[in-house]
């Protein structure tokens, strides 16, 4: 596994465009100070040593450097030592609704961002416990398999958008089989999904799916996206225009209680409503908290190689090479012709 020691270096990357963009207006000034002095092809002449092309040369060495000693100070490693590790926690698979009913605003931002911020918040709170995640909208796909890396959770959390499933509806039912498979096969861990929609247009068997959840000793707990009175959707490319039905009229998309309500009671679990507060997320953690910590067995990288010598040396190298590139055409090796008669 390959990671930086001190990732927050890299943000200094973000410089090396304004090194070019300052480059090659220096550059632009140069030659536009010149013309003014009269024809180009005559300047060239009264100055044969100038060799331009090494002055880019001599950019573009100390470019790749820059970016070399950024690679350096961050800290490049590699994972050494895999080793299994047993800490207690449970098995939480997130079943995200994504469909274009959740871009409605009725719940600030909208339905899918306040999820996400949820689920980033719930993230934050897990301890020792393994998470995946799962979209959904017309068909379910995993989104990110199971794992106690929290990092690369939150990372897939926020790339997350309705585009991610091309089919549109809300398929509640796979995407709770999906999460049933999904699981580890460790029979003594807990296990729940967490189910987050508002419930609109279902097309399965959302019920019988919970229900095969249950048999499975895996709790579903329901949170429900939106608002009663509801709120338009947002049309794709467009600020201030709204999805609208086949005569004309703006479509309201509305909470499904009562569905979100029957889901979680045939899954065994509990149901809240999302809304601009953070009731939902504290009665979601509350009935974690309830679940019995059982052994989890986790993949983990114990020791990391160091691995900045290699681009360090390089480094060196090429601010070597650059310190003897001259500015002016070398006269003695400018007489030098091998290939002429």
């Amino acid at each position: 596994m390959f990671r930086f020691e001190h990732p927050d270096y890299l943000y200094l990357l973000l410089i090396l465009p304004a090194l070019l963009l300052l480059f090659l207006y220096s550059m632009y000034v140069k030659k536009r100070n010149l013309k003014r002095l009269g024809d180009m092809a005559i300047i060239r002449g009264l100055m044969p040593d100038v060799a331009l092309k090494k002055q880019y040369l001599k950019f573009w060495l100390l470019f790749v450097c820059t970016a070399l000693f950024v690679l350096v100070i961050a800290g490049p490693q590699f994972g050494a030592k895999l080793e299994t590790v047993k800490k207690q926690g449970i098995e939480v698979m997130v079943c995200l609704d994504v469909s274009n009913s959740m871009l409605s605003t009725d719940i600030s931002p909208n339905r899918l961002d306040k999820s996400k911020q949820i689920l980033s918040k719930l993230i934050d709170n897990l301890d020792n416990d393994k998470v995946g995640l799962i979209v959904f909208a017309g068909d379910a796909f995993i989104q990110l398999p199971i794992t106690s890396d929290y990092v690369s959770a939150k990372m897939f959390l926020s790339s997350i958008n309705p585009a991610m499933v091309p089919t549109q509806g809300t398929a509640i039912g796979a995407a709770i089989n999906l999460a049933i498979r999904s699981f580890t096969p460790n029979e003594q861990t807990e296990k729940t999904i967490i189910l987050i929609t508002d419930g609109e247009n279902h097309e399965d068997d959302a019920l019988g799916a919970a229900k095969a959840a249950t048999d499975k000793k895996i709790t579903v707990h329901v949170l429900g996206v939106g608002s009663e009175p509801g709120g338009p959707i947002p049309l794709s490319g467009s600020s201030n225009d709204f999805q609208r039905d086949n005569e004309g009229n703006m479509i309201i998309t509305k909470l499904n209680e009562q569905m979100c309500q029957d889901i979680a009671a045939a899954g065994n679990g509990m149901y809240a409503r999302t809304d601009n507060t953070n009731n939902a997320l504290k009665a979601l953690q509350k009935e974690l908290d309830k679940l019995s910590k059982s052994e989890v067995e986790s993949s983990i990288y114990s020791a990391y190689d160091e691995k900045y010598r290699i681009p360090a040396w390089i480094l060196l190298f090429l601010l070597v090479v650059e310190f003897f590139i001259l500015d002016r055409r070398n006269r003695v090796l400018s007489k030098i012709k091998l290939f002429v008669n």
